[in-house]
């Protein structure tokens, strides 16, 4: 279990949306190449990344923060947000990112993802962004008919390292992470699934800590830990004393 903070890039700075609403948006940070030396300082393992303005224009819009992060750490980046070319894929991971995010394009060109899973091996995750069980695309502005485990189950043969699975109703919230759904989706394929959305305090990290949680492969926080109720330190020994267990 690895526990991801979150950096989330609208106009270079670090910031919070609540249920993806761009309207509303909180800035935490103005530097993101600082607020991910201090993650890493903090003992965290990997690091997730969003540019949140490429989700919405559907290409790359923060690269200038992504590359002063990448400059800056040494643990690994996980990077989504706009990337639905092959071109992109390939130079997101030549600059030093670990793993490429395909939210929208999983959706909209499967074999695109496909295709990128094969050429790159274990550096391919696809994004399933739900709003009530159904697959929401383009900044989760527009709502599919696709159910979030049948989209996750057109790529179990092809070599995608992870789901990452965020109910939009609970993101930045601060609501509780949807270990319902979560938990459903990672017994329903064999991709290993990432929880992401409103993970609020110590109570969710002990939940993901718990036996039913064990074949789950990460969570995503990103309010909490800007906002101070969740201790990065307490979280990450926690979580390092299941694995341990």
């Amino acid at each position: 279990m690895i526990l991801y903070p979150a950096i989330d890039l609208k106009g270079g700075q670090c910031v919070r949306l609540k249920q993806g609403d761009m309207a509303q948006a909180t800035v935490f940070a103005d530097d993101p190449a600082a607020q991910a030396t201090a993650f890493e300082r903090q003992g965290f393992e990997a690091l997730h990344v969003v540019d949140l303005d490429g989700a919405f224009a559907g290409r790359p819009v923060n690269a200038a923060a992504v590359e002063a992060i990448l400059g800056a750490v040494r643990f690994p980046v996980q990077l989504g947000g706009g990337i639905r070319r092959m071109a992109q894929v390939e130079g997101w991971l030549a600059r030093g990112v670990a793993r490429v995010i395909i939210g929208t394009a999983a959706l909209r060109d499967p074999d695109f993802v496909r295709a990128a899973a094969r050429a790159f091996p274990g550096q391919i995750a696809v994004g399933i962004d739900a709003r009530d069980g159904k697959v929401a695309v383009e900044g989760w502005a527009e709502t599919s008919d696709l159910d979030a485990a049948e989209l996750g189950r057109r790529f179990e043969d092809a070599g995608v390292a992870a789901i990452i699975y965020t109910n939009i109703a609970r993101d930045g919230m601060l609501s509780g992470l949807d270990f319902a759904g979560t938990i459903a989706l990672g017994h329903a394929l064999t991709i290993p699934v990432i929880a992401s959305g409103g993970l609020a305090s110590m109570a969710d990290v002990a939940r993901l800590a718990a036996p039913d949680c064990a074949h789950l492969a990460g969570a995503i926080t990103g309010r909490a830990l800007y906002d101070g109720r969740l201790d990065a330190g307490e979280a990450l020994a926690m979580l390092k004393g299941r694995r341990a267990a």
